[in-house]
C-alpha cells in the first residue's frame, strides 16, 4: 500500500525549501501589462524581448522572476535589489 499522505507532506515540505531546487532553463510568456513579453533563462542568463532589457540586460519581467524563483536560480550579478 503506498502512503500517499507521507509523500504530500513531504512535497510540501520541499516546496518550502527552494533551495533544493535549480532551474538550469526555462522559457515563458510573461503578461505585461501593454504586451506579452517572451522571458528566456539560459545558462544563468536571462533574455526578454522589452526595449529595457535589450538596453539594460535585465527588467521588470526578468526581475520579478527573479523574486519569484528565490533561492532557485544563481545570484545575479550587476542587477539592483
Amino acid at each position: 500500500m503506498h502512503d500517499h499522505a507521507g509523500k504530500i507532506a513531504k512535497a510540501k515540505r520541499y516546496a518550502g525549501e527552494r533551495e533544493r531546487f535549480q532551474f538550469q532553463q526555462f522559457q515563458l510568456t510573461f503578461k505585461g501589462d501593454n504586451n506579452p513579453h517572451e522571458v528566456s533563462y539560459t545558462q544563468g542568463k536571462f533574455k526578454c524581448d522589452c526595449d529595457f532589457f535589450i538596453l539594460e540586460a535585465w527588467c521588470c519581467h526578468s526581475r520579478a522572476l527573479e523574486l519569484i524563483l528565490d533561492k532557485m536560480l544563481p545570484e545575479a550579478e550587476g542587477v539592483p535589489a
